[in-house]
């Protein structure tokens, strides 16, 4: 990938990814004038391999209430060419979840406390 500087370059990028066997994104945004590309996948698995696909070196993870719900945003970026590119899979959270991040090794968890 050369530069981003044209909509069709930018599409061209997932469609790279799409031929090369990943998942694609269930939502894509592009800001005006190919600043900015915002891929939102549906698991873990496809973030992974879009984020490893475009060499996301930038991650960031959030966890927030939306409403009564606990979700966990994460963000993998990285930019090319002056283009912003970051990939988010954002997942719902249980307080299970958040217990576990408390601990240091999560398998070491005796199952009545899970």
């Amino acid at each position: 990938m050369t530069e981003l500087a044209t909509r069709a370059q930018a599409f061209g990028l997932i469609a790279e990814g799409v031929a090369a066997g990943l998942t694609a994104p269930w939502r894509l945004y592009l800001a005006r004038g190919c600043r900015y590309l915002s891929l939102s996948v549906g698991d873990r698995s496809e973030w992974n391999a879009w984020r490893t696909h475009l060499g996301c070196p930038e991650l960031s993870v959030r966890v927030y209430d939306a409403g009564g719900e606990i979700r966990r945003s994460s963000v993998a970026e990285v930019v090319l060419d002056g283009c912003r590119i970051s990939v988010e899979l954002v997942e719902e959270v249980s307080t299970d979840d958040l217990d576990r991040l408390l601990v240091a090794d999560p398998t070491t968890i005796e199952p009545e406390e899970r």
